[in-house]
């Protein structure tokens, strides 16, 4: 299995529950599909740094996960399909990509304990 990481922009006029509930189904697609969830970020409301669909501003979403390849191409076009969903990348890690987001995970947990 491949380690892989995708963020997308679901569209500003959704409110907090509705963009939790598209993150729940983009990992409901990938666990089903024989992927693991490593690491889940919400980066929250931010500014786009061009308008996209005459909006500026997009809630980003960040999933880590394990997959086979095949998952990727279902994944990517359920992205397509949703009309929630303004702008995604999706990339293959590869062993230094991985090593540091390992690395910066365990940052962010010994970062947050400290609060």
């Amino acid at each position: 299995m491949n380690h892989y990481e995708t963020v997308f922009i679901v569209t500003p006029v959704l409110s907090e529950a509705q963009v939790k509930e598209a993150a729940e189904k983009f990992k409901a697609l990938i666990i089903e599909n024989g992927g693991k969830i490593t690491n889940e970020e919400n980066w929250g409301l931010r500014k786009l740094a061009y308008p996209i669909q005459k909006k500026s501003t997009g809630f980003y979403q960040l999933l880590q996960f394990e997959a086979p390849g095949e998952t990727i191409e279902k994944l990517e076009l359920n992205y397509r399909r949703d009309e929630k969903v303004i702008r995604f990348l999706t990339f293959r890690l590869d062993k230094h990509a991985y090593e540091y987001s390992i690395k910066r995970k365990g940052n962010l947990k010994a970062s947050k304990e400290e609060k």
